[in-house]
C-alpha cells in the first residue's frame, strides 16, 4: 500500500420523514453522512442541521426536532427511531442498522419535521392532579415521612421523564379514543403515595374513573416494555385499577 492510498470513510445513511407544517403532508429526505464514533442520533441531526445537503447533494432546510439534556433525562427527544419510540440522545449510530429511519411519534400531533405537540399527555397530567400541593403548609413544619419501602417503589415511578414513548407504543392512545394513557395512570398511583399528596387521592381516583381514563387499558403491555427508564407501568395500572375499583363500592355505599 503506497502513502498515497487513502482509507475509504465510512459513511452513515439517515431516512428521515419530515412535515413542514401540522397541514401539509409528511415526505421522506435522505442524507449521508461521514462516520464518527461515539455517533448519536442527535449528533447527526446537528451536523444535518448545520450542513443541509440531501444523499444527492441538494440543498434543503435544516431538520427540526426537540432536545435539551443529551442524557436521556428530559424525555423531549422522542422520535421513532428504525419503527421503535425512544429517546435520539441514547441512540447510538453503532448500535442502529442501517439505513437509520427516523419518524415522528404519531400518537401527537406534528409541528414540523420530527417535533410533536405533547398536549394529550400534559392535559392528562392535568386532570390527574400530578403534583403535591403544598402552598399554604410552608409554617406547619416538617410533613410526614413516607416509609422506605414504600420510598424505594416510588422513587421508581417518579423517574418518569413525561417523554411519551409508551404512549407511542400504546395502541389504545390513538386519534380515535380519548384514553389518557399509562403515564397518568401510574402517576396518580405516584402521588396518592405521597403523604402530603394523598389529600387529593379521591379527586385522582375519580378522575380515571371518568371518560379516557382507567377503562381505556386494553393490556397489551406495550407500554412497559417501551418505557425507556424501566417504569413498571402495567403494575401500577393494576394496583389502580384495584384502587378505583375499591373507591367506586365505596362511592355506592356512602363510606
Amino acid at each position: 500500500m503506497t502513502t498515497d492510498t487513502k482509507l475509504a470513510v465510512k459513511k452513515v445513511k439517515f431516512i428521515i420523514t419530515r412535515q413542514d407544517d401540522p397541514e401539509s403532508k409528511p415526505y421522506i429526505e435522505q442524507f449521508e453522512l461521514d462516520y464518527r464514533p461515539g455517533m448519536n442520533v442527535i449528533s447527526a441531526l446537528m451536523e444535518i442541521q448545520r450542513n443541509p445537503v440531501k444523499q444527492d447533494g441538494a440543498q434543503t432546510t435544516a431538520v427540526c426536532w426537540e432536545s435539551n439534556c443529551l442524557e436521556e433525562v428530559c424525555g423531549a427527544c422522542s422520535m421513532v427511531i428504525n419503527g421503535k419510540p425512544r429517546q435520539a440522545c441514547a441512540a447510538l449510530i453503532d448500535q442502529l442498522e442501517q439505513p437509520i429511519r427516523i419518524e415522528p411519534m404519531r400518537t401527537f400531533p406534528v409541528v414540523r419535521d420530527l417535533v410533536i405537540d405533547r398536549a394529550r399527555m400534559f392535559n392528562a397530567l392535568k386532570k390527574v392532579k400530578a403534583w403535591i400541593p403544598i402552598d399554604g403548609t410552608y409554617d406547619l413544619g416538617p410533613g410526614p415521612r413516607m416509609p422506605e419501602k414504600k420510598r424505594q417503589w416510588a422513587y421508581e415511578l417518579s423517574k418518569c421523564m413525561t417523554c411519551g414513548v409508551c404512549l407511542e407504543a400504546c395502541p389504545n392512545v390513538n386519534e380515535k379514543t380519548d384514553f389518557m394513557g399509562p403515564a397518568a395512570i401510574s402517576q396518580v398511583r405516584l402521588f396518592n403515595a405521597h403523604p402530603t399528596g394523598e389529600m387529593y387521592e379521591d379527586e385522582r381516583l375519580d378522575a380515571l374513573m371518568e371518560d379516557g381514563g382507567i377503562e381505556g387499558c386494553g393490556n397489551s403491555q406495550n407500554c412497559v416494555r417501551a418505557c425507556p427508564k424501566g417504569i413498571p407501568l402495567t403494575t401500577s395500572i393494576a394496583e389502580m385499577n384495584k384502587a378505583t375499583t375499591k373507591h367506586m363500592f365505596k362511592r355506592w355505599l356512602n363510606v
